[in-house]
């Protein structure tokens, strides 16, 4: 059974700084594209990084530049360094993982066959 757990979320003041992690289990971590959606209130949900099995990357651009995913494999866990943070990252934040193992990132990344989720962390941004 698949299993996706984020960490817990947390509330800083804009221009700080928060690390989210998600740690997989019940299928084989390092052949999957991941990825970090976020959602708020009355909004659709967005993907805000993604990285493959190769370690690329992609990353919506408003956050590029501030946030940065990665991922441990020994450790199935997924990673995202907030930095800079602002008012409007304030959101719900989902992992999120491809169903299909060895398919490729591309820029718009969504997990197909319906992806395998996490159950939401949430995080605020205050000004």
């Amino acid at each position: 059974q698949v299993q996706l757990v984020e960490s817990v979320g947390g509330s800083v003041q804009a221009g700080g700084s928060l690390r989210l992690s998600c740690a997989a289990s019940g299928y084989t971590f390092s052949s999957y594209c991941m990825g970090w959606f976020r959602q708020a209130p009355g909004k659709e949900r967005e993907g805000v990084a993604a990285i493959d099995s190769d370690g690329r990357t992609s990353y919506v651009d408003v956050v590029k530049g501030r946030f940065i995913i990665s991922k441990d494999n020994a450790k199935n866990t997924l990673y995202l360094q907030m930095d800079s943070l602002k008012p409007e990252d304030t959101a719900m934040y989902y992992c999120a993982a491809d169903v299909t193992p060895g398919l490729g990132l591309y820029s718009g990344w969504w997990p197909d066959g319906g992806g395998y989720w996490g159950q939401g962390t949430q995080v605020t941004v205050s000004s």
